[in-house]
């Protein structure tokens, strides 16, 4: 005879309480599993310390990810001004990527350390540095503090070669996608793109260079070593004497004599360091300023990304670059 409709409700808790603890076991740990999981369609959350990994990012991540630099662009990269809010934000992101070579020894450790993000730990997916499997430039044979503020890795302002900016777009891709299986066809995708605008324009800003091919250019920090050798000039005299130390008025004497006697016609000017050096150089000489910067937005008009940034520069200085010394 069927149980009477009062007596069921009691016979599944009776079946329900006689299953082995080892099945509740595993029915919470797959509830915790698919209450944990993000939605197919929720975007990875990305840090990075400064604007032009940004740009790459958003490139290949495109609708997937949803990118936040750590730095303002016109912010010094060796000193960024390391707030409280960094620490709450780099809790919750997925992927944090860094430029490393001791570009942010100053401000990150500390960030990360308050963070305790296990997602963006060293060797995990989620932490990517982007110097790794590029060819690293003036690594210094030994460290001495009397020479400044040197990098044991080497000169950690590569990412403003478009040569560099293809190696990083391309561990960009597979770190996303070691995150987000279910988009690697759409990262690849954007990868391709990117790369073909890239070697595109490549093409023209290599055009627009190559009549200054071998000649010098001045910078305030040796940061532009990388772009002069991408498009065969050269950066053998720069305004700071050392990394982080201003220049002498011997100094000052002695980079007037270096711009007359090797026609130098231009000299980047960058948004985090004082403009009255150049200023000098260029009452002096005629050295032509060129406002510049490494990071999209640094100046005005480059904020769509790393290729809008690249197009104003060479532009700008091919045009500084075609006019003679005026003193």
């Amino acid at each position: 005879m069927p149980d009477s409709p009062a007596l069921q409700p009691r016979k599944r808790r009776l079946a329900i309480a006689a299953w082995p603890s080892s099945v509740f076991g595993v029915l919470v740990v797959l509830v915790g599993v698919v209450i944990s999981m993000p939605p197919a369609s929720a975007q990875l959350k990305v840090a990075t310390t400064t604007a032009d990994l940004a740009s790459v990012a958003r490139e290949i991540g495109g609708p997937a990810v949803d990118v936040v630099a750590l730095a303002r662009p016109g912010e010094d990269p060796h000193f960024v001004d390391a707030k409280p809010s960094f620490i709450a934000r780099l809790s919750r992101v997925d992927m944090l990527i860094e430029g490393g070579a001791e570009l942010e020894s100053g401000w990150l450790p500390a960030l990360l350390l308050g963070a305790r993000n296990p997602k963006i730990a060293l060797r995990q997916p989620g932490r990517i540095r982007a110097n790794i499997g590029i060819e690293m430039l003036e690594i210094p044979t030994s460290l001495d503090r009397s020479q400044g503020d040197l990098h044991a890795s080497g000169n950690p302002h590569f990412l403003i070669a478009p040569s560099n900016m293809r190696i990083l777009a391309r561990r960009i891709a597979s770190g996303l996608e070691s995150l987000d299986a279910s988009n690697a066809r759409a990262f690849q995708d954007r990868l391709k793109s990117f790369e073909g605008r890239l070697d595109s324009k490549l093409l023209e800003w290599r055009s627009r260079l190559e009549p200054h091919r071998g000649r010098q250019i001045l910078g305030y920090h040796n940061s532009w070593i990388y772009f002069a050798r991408e498009f065969g000039l050269k950066v053998d005299f720069v305004i700071e004497p050392k990394p982080g130390i201003p220049p002498s008025a011997r100094r000052m004497a002695d980079l007037i004599t270096a711009i007359r006697e090797n026609d130098i016609r231009a000299v980047f000017v960058e948004p985090h360091v004082s403009r009255r050096f150049a200023e000098t150089l260029s009452q002096k000489t005629g050295i032509r300023m060129v406002m510049a910067s490494q990071y999209p937005g640094g100046i005005p008009g480059t904020e769509a990304g790393v290729i809008e940034l690249l197009d104003r520069l060479t532009g700008d200085l091919a045009r500084a670059l075609e006019q003679p010394l005026g003193k």
